[in-house]
């Protein structure tokens, strides 16, 4: 089995990193995660590239490019750890609607989201942050979305927020647009670079073809789209974790001490070997999961929960490793790698922390209920 990338997918990377590297340095994540503007300017260069549209079907104006399309190009923006709704927007919400979307959404939504003039936020947490079915309390009654959702990303450059509702007849996929009646988006704190809002649904009037799906499918339709969610952030990780070696590599060849490279001395060796083993046994497992959910995506749960698993323990660990190597320079605000492990503590908790996934492993090795 070979899981090595086609030369159309080395090309995607190839591309990717250069473009990113040129509009996306370590300099300007301050100002791309903060000016809307600039944030928007990128988003469409994004889309004149096809990247919004990866996974829209062409006849809808997407690209039909396969997910492990999409997971390559997103461990390349891992490794600038860019920030915007990529993830949320252009995999997970594209994905559902392309599935489980009604003829009319798919027309209506679908082509605007490819072209980068539509994004789609993602509000799926409360309370708990939990993604258990037990937790989502908003309500969808007689029409009308009440209650409130937390941690939603880039809410504020919404044009469309998917929203799990629970209603009497179970959880179900409700697609409002930003502007509507009773909805308001307050800001809440990170401590990564990521923009996190609250969201409240106050009596939001609800349509029949707001419903993405059939009322009260919302588990069955949201389980895939999550599922695809946990295996991009798994790869943002890697990327990340990629970035953070070549920048600890390349700072033990550089930092002097005693006459010599640090890089001389056989501990930093060793915990740059460290470093390796984490990003090069994480990566073959999100490719796997990747390949396994294009072939069977019915059959791929375990897969994706070892590889989000896998990979948040082992890149943390790589991003951890690498603060012993720098020292005290990688904490000031100057230096990148800081960037890049409260991106991997942030991907971590998205979509369900290694706890999460590690129980799904253990369900489908019978060694759970």
């Amino acid at each position: 089995m070979d899981f090595r990338p086609s030369e159309s997918q080395q090309l995607l990377a190839t591309t990717a990193r250069d473009f990113l590297r040129k509009q996306c340095p370590p300099e300007r994540l301050d100002e791309l995660a903060g000016d809307a503007r600039h944030a928007r300017e990128l988003w469409r260069a994004m889309a004149e590239l096809g990247w919004t549209g990866l996974l829209i079907p062409e006849e809808l104006g997407g690209s039909d490019g396969s997910l492990l399309d999409v997971i390559l190009l997103v461990e390349e923006m891992g490794r600038v750890c860019l920030p915007g709704p990529f993830v949320d927007s252009a995999i997970v919400a594209t994905s559902l609607l392309a599935r489980a979307g009604s003829a009319a959404q798919r027309r209506h939504v679908l082509p605007a989201m490819a072209r980068g003039d539509r994004v789609c936020a993602l509000a799926l947490l409360e309370a708990g942050g939990e993604l258990a079915p037990g937790s989502m309390a908003l309500r969808l009654d007689a029409g009308r979305l009440t209650g409130r959702k937390l941690f939603v990303r880039d809410a504020d450059r919404a044009d469309d927020f998917l929203v799990v509702a629970r209603s009497d007849g179970g959880l179900s996929l409700v697609l409002v647009e930003r502007v509507r009646a009773g909805i308001e988006v307050a800001p809440m704190p990170s401590m990564a670079d990521e923009r996190i809002f609250a969201v409240t649904f106050s009596r939001v009037d609800v349509g029949a073809d707001d419903i993405v799906g059939q009322p009260g499918g919302g588990e069955d339709a949201l389980a895939p789209a999550l599922r695809l969610g946990a295996l991009a952030r798994s790869a943002e990780m890697v990327g990340c974790a990629q970035r953070i070696l070549e920048l600890t590599v390349e700072h033990a060849k550089s930092r002097v001490q005693s006459g010599r490279p640090i890089g001389a001395f056989q501990a930093i060796q060793h915990a740059c070997a460290d470093l390796l083993r984490g990003v090069e046994s994480a990566r073959p497992l999100v490719h796997h999961a990747a390949w396994k959910a294009q072939q069977d995506g019915a059959e791929c749960a375990a897969d994706v929960a070892m590889a989000k698993s896998y990979a948040g323990e082992a890149c943390l660990a790589v991003a951890r490793k690498a603060h012993q190597i720098f020292g005290a320079i990688s904490y000031c605000d100057e230096h990148p790698l800081h960037h890049f492990h409260k991106r991997i503590v942030a991907a971590r908790l998205a979509f369900g922390d290694p706890a999460h996934h590690q129980e799904i492993v253990a369900r489908s090795l019978g060694l759970a209920e």
